[in-house]
C-alpha cells in the first residue's frame, strides 16, 4: 500500500558526506533507515517518529548520521557525515504505522520498504 523511493546514494571519499532522501506515497507514523552489505545482515541505522522529536540511532552511526523528517512532503532524510569505508552498503528506507519501541532495530517490525540506494565510500 505504501511505496517508498530512496535517492541520494553514490560514491564518496572517506570523510565526506552524503544526504539520502526517501519519499513516501502516503503518511506513516515512523520512518527509518536500514543498510545491508553483501554477506551481512540488514542493519538498523536510524528511525524518527512523526513528531520529529523522537529519534534513535544504531551504535555504529551515532554522532555521525542524523535523521530528520518533512511531514508535509512525506519525506525522511538521512544526513551522513564523516563517512568510512565500513559504511558502504545498500541503504533502505523503511516505514511503520505500528512500531514497537523495544524492537525498532528489527527489520521485521517495518511493513513498508523502498528498493534501496547504494552508498560506496572509497578508502
Amino acid at each position: 500500500q505504501v511505496q517508498l523511493v530512496e535517492s541520494g546514494g553514490g560514491l564518496v571519499q572517506t570523510g565526506g558526506s552524503l544526504r539520502l532522501s526517501c519519499a513516501a506515497s502516503e503518511r506513516t507514523v515512523s520512518m527509518g533507515w536500514f543498510r545491508q552489505a553483501p554477506g551481512k545482515e540488514r542493519e538498523f541505522v536510524a528511525v524518527v517518529h512523526r513528531n520529529g522529536g523522537s529519534t534513535y540511532y544504531g551504535d555504529s552511526v551515532k554522532d555521525r548520521f542524523f535523521i530528520s523528517r518533512d511531514n508535509a512532503k512525506l519525506t525522511v532524510f538521512l544526513q551522513m557525515n564523516n563517512l568510512r569505508p565500513e559504511d558502504t552498503a545498500n541503504y533502505f528506507c523503511a516505514a511503520s504505522n505500528s512500531l514497537i519501541l523495544s524492537t525498532i532495530r528489527n527489520p521485521r517490525q517495518y511493513a513498508y520498504w523502498g528498493q534501496g540506494t547504494q552508498v560506496t565510500v572509497s578508502s
